[in-house]
C-alpha cells in the first residue's frame, strides 16, 4: 500500500508535533510517531517514560495503541521523528507491534534537521512472525 506525497508530509508533520509533547525526563530523548491507517486516519503518539523503566511506552506503540482503541486494524505507514541529528529507528518491540498490523509498510525516519530516510518494515524486521502463523 503506497501513500501520497501529501499523506507522507502530514505524517512527518504530526510525528514532529508529537515529539514536542514527549515525557522523557530520564533519557532526554523525545520521540514522536504518526501512523496512517487504511481508513485514511492518522494517529500520533509520543514516548512516555516512567521511573520504573520497563513501564516506559515508545512513541510508535503509543500511536498504534491509540489507533487500535479507535477500531483501526490495517497499518499503511508510520513516521518516526526526533529532534536529534541522527535518524531514529524503532526498537525491536515496536517493530513487532508494527508487524501485528502490517506485513509490510512504509517507515519514514525523520531527524531534527528535517532530513528523511525511507525504509520498509520488511527491511527492519525480515523473516518476521505475524498473526497469520497462529
Amino acid at each position: 500500500m503506497e501513500i501520497t506525497a501529501e499523506q507522507q508530509q502530514e505524517l512527518i508533520r504530526q510525528a514532529k508535533d508529537a515529539y514536542i509533547k514527549a515525557y522523557a525526563p530520564y533519557s532526554h530523548y523525545p520521540v514522536g510517531a504518526a501512523t496512517l491507517w487504511s481508513s485514511g486516519k492518522i494517529f500520533a503518539g509520543c514516548n512516555v517514560e516512567n521511573a520504573s523503566y520497563g513501564l516506559t511506552v515508545c512513541a510508535e506503540r503509543n500511536s498504534i495503541f491509540q489507533a487500535v482503541s479507535q477500531g483501526e486494524r490495517r497499518l499503511k505507514a508510520v513516521a518516526i521523528a526526533v529532534p536529534a541529528e541522527h535518524f531514529p529507528s524503532p526498537c525491536g518491540a515496536c517493530r513487532q507491534v508494527l508487524r501485528e498490523f502490517a506485513e509490510d509498510c512504509l517507515v519514514i525516519l525523520v531527524n531534527g534537521q528535517g532530513k528523511t530516510r525511507l525504509t520498509r518494515l520488511k527491511t527492519l524486521l525480515p523473516d518476521s512472525f505475524g498473526p497469520e502463523f497462529l
